[in-house]
């Protein structure tokens, strides 16, 4: 099995290589704090099995490479198997990282059971303590704040990965691997800063390649720029005569240096005092006055796999020590890209505070002595959220984000605070009857699933409820007892403050289904489609097939066969044996999620039931071939 680099901006990020944990340690050992330090590709099954390695060991390798490329649902597969091994021996932190990876795939029920089992086995860790310390906090970071908005900067990113920006003067300076530059290590692209004109200065300008003395064959990333934009800190790998220097295990450690701006261009670039090549130290932010950096490090007296540190900067440009910023906001987890604002709140991104699945975002007032927050959606998303920066004074901002519905893996997204509300006024009404339904529950829904509204039906069926007024496209959607759930898809404008008679129809449970049926069809799903030559579920794919799972949960006595299709290339029995792990994979899923095996079956039909033209040796578009790779969900007796 060969696992595909789904995001570069784990490059970056600060993780634990749990396999290699010694055992007394208080925390897992972070032998491998960056995963793709190594810029190589990933691991298959078959190589860790030729090496001699335990199936234990091998479960461990696998799940933590797809954990750390942000494959989730790969990941969930292979701690799941890990812990069927040995569930009672196996370090608490897979029991973590298991839920984590649940919770992303939205199987939140088994996520919250691994989440107890983790806080059992380790009742100390701070990840255990803060786990579901407010009842319903999970709901409550679902349901999108009425603070916020945010858009997805099309015409600036990639099909590659961008993320970490920085405020550079008038521009916005970032990471990219769009460049496709590759190592004889890896296929995946290593990075270069680029950058573009801020929109709140002006339009956005077409993104252009940073100054060339700072490219180098190695990774660069996470600047941070002083007030007068002439001294300026980055991340890059260890790299010293035109190379990579790497370590005893083939690790090239990250280090922040320091440049100055002079004579028009970067000049000598710097090594700062407190790094290493047995730690890394990256993601630099420094504060207003230009007098502290923060960073993050797995360099000694970490708590988890990277922390947060500080380390003040003298007016001679000398430093002093670095700092642990502490337990309140470091866990035993990552915490990592920091960024300072101009009042002194601290924006970071974790996967050990609780959050909605990965890494999220979080904030804290350092000045004030402040709680961690967690930003909720819609910043944070079941993916990982990362990478924010934000401008007090135009109170907006930037972050990076790998969630589904981007241009590439990572994508930046524009952060704006709300300034307006639209009001939508309308009626929930049964399908067959038109009679008006009361106590409807009406929740507007943002393109990423999240509540960005909510209001309950009165006797006559009318409801009224406000959606801010920077989401321009989004769903009302009604839900009722003994009926199917209703929507209708929204656009509407900054201008239109008042939307009347959106009405909102509902169909009685009992009158959906009949045998032969595809619950696709049935419950208005989108169609479950997959990649080419590819067996794995989509991440648009997990919201549909959960609401398959709801549907038959509601009805025990419903049995569904599950059908997957493929295109027309390829090979007539590769395409067989393609669509029967397609259909393995969807069984498999639903089963996971509570439903007994003996009510779903699966079948691979191949290229047998094409829905379109596009049969050997026609000639189709990309878009049209996509049609027939697809799975249906046909009621049986």
């Amino acid at each position: 099995m060969n696992f595909k680099s789904s995001t570069v901006f784990v490059i970056l990020l600060f993780i634990s290589a749990l396999c290699s944990a010694q055992k007394g340690n208080k925390k897992a050992v972070a032998d491998n704090f960056e995963h793709y330090a190594y810029m190589g590709d990933g691991s298959t099954y078959e190589e860790l099995s030729k090496k001699g390695m335990s199936d234990e060991d091998i479960c461990k390798n696998l799940g933590n490479e797809a954990y750390l490329r942000a494959k989730y649902d790969e990941a969930s597969y292979w701690y799941a198997k890990l812990l069927e091994l040995n569930s009672s021996t196996t370090e608490p932190d897979y029991m973590y990282r298991y839920a984590q990876s649940l919770k992303s795939i939205k199987n939140y029920k088994d996520s919250e059971i691994w989440m107890k089992k983790f806080k059992k086995a380790k009742k100390n860790d701070v990840r255990a303590q803060n786990y579901n310390k407010d009842e319903g906090y999970f709901d409550e970071l679902m349901t999108a704040s009425n603070e916020y908005t945010i858009e997805n900067l099309a015409s600036v990113n990639s099909k590659e990965s961008d993320f970490a920006p920085s405020f550079y003067k008038e521009f916005l300076v970032f990471s990219t691997g769009r460049d496709l530059e590759t190592t004889d290590r890896s296929s995946t692209p290593y990075l270069n800063l680029y950058k573009t004109i801020r929109p709140e200065k002006e339009q956005y300008s077409t993104a252009t390649a940073f100054p060339k003395e700072l490219k180098s064959v190695a990774n660069e990333s996470s600047t941070t720029f002083s007030k007068d934009g002439n001294t300026m800190y980055f991340t890059r790998n260890n790299y010293k005569k035109g190379s990579f220097t790497r370590d005893k295990n083939g690790i090239s450690r990250l280090k922040i240096y320091r440049s100055t701006f002079t004579d028009g261009k970067w000049g000598t670039i710097e090594d700062l005092p407190f790094n290493s090549d047995f730690y890394s130290v990256a993601h630099p932010t420094l504060n207003k006055e230009g007098t502290k950096l923060y960073f993050s490090s797995d360099m000694p007296g970490t708590l988890g796999a990277s922390d947060i540190f500080m380390v003040a900067i003298h007016p001679d440009g000398s430093f002093g020590t670095p700092e642990n910023l502490g337990s309140k906001i470091n866990t035993e987890s990552k915490e990592t890209f920091p960024f300072i604002s101009a009042s002194g709140v601290l924006y970071f991104a974790s996967d050990g505070h609780p959050g909605l699945g990965g890494l999220d975002m979080f904030s804290i007032d350092l000045k004030n002595e402040g709680a961690v927050k967690n930003l909720g959606n819609p910043i944070n998303s079941l993916n990982d959220d990362f990478s924010m920066i934000f401008d007090e004074e135009t109170n907006s901002g930037f972050f990076a984000s790998n969630r589904s519905g981007g241009v590439g893996s990572d994508d930046i997204y524009a952060l704006k605070t709300i300034d307006c509300m639209v009001t939508i006024n309308g009626t929930a009404v049964d399908k067959d009857t038109e009679e008006p339904l009361p106590f409807v529950t009406v929740n507007g829904k943002n393109t990423s699933g999240g509540n960005i509204g909510e209001a309950i039906t009165d006797a006559e069926g009318n409801y009224s409820i406000e959606i801010p007024c920077q989401e321009s496209q989004y769903s009302i959607v009604a839900n009722l007892d003994g009926y199917e759930e209703g929507s209708i898809f929204m656009f509407t404008t900054p201008d239109e403050k008042n939307i009347t008679d959106a009405r909102v129809v509902l169909e009685e449970s009992s009158k959906v289904a009949v045998i032969g049926a595809d619950l696709v069809k049935v419950l208005k799903l989108a169609p479950i489609y997959f990649d080419l030559n590819s067996s794995y579920l989509r991440d648009d794919a997990f919201e549909n097939l959960d609401k398959v799972v709801a549907y038959m949960i509601k009805r025990p006595e419903v049995k569904v066969e599950i059908g997957s299709h493929t295109d027309s290339r390829e090979e007539d029995g590769y395409n067989l044996w393609l669509s029967d792990r397609r259909a393995k994979r969807t069984v498999a899923y639903i089963i996971s999620a509570g439903i007994d095996e003996s009510r779903i079956t699966g079948k691979g039909y191949g290229e047998t039931a094409l829905i379109n033209k596009c049969a050997n040796g026609v000639i189709c578009s990309d878009r049209d071939h996509q049609l027939n790779r697809r799975s249906e969900f046909i009621l049986i007796e």
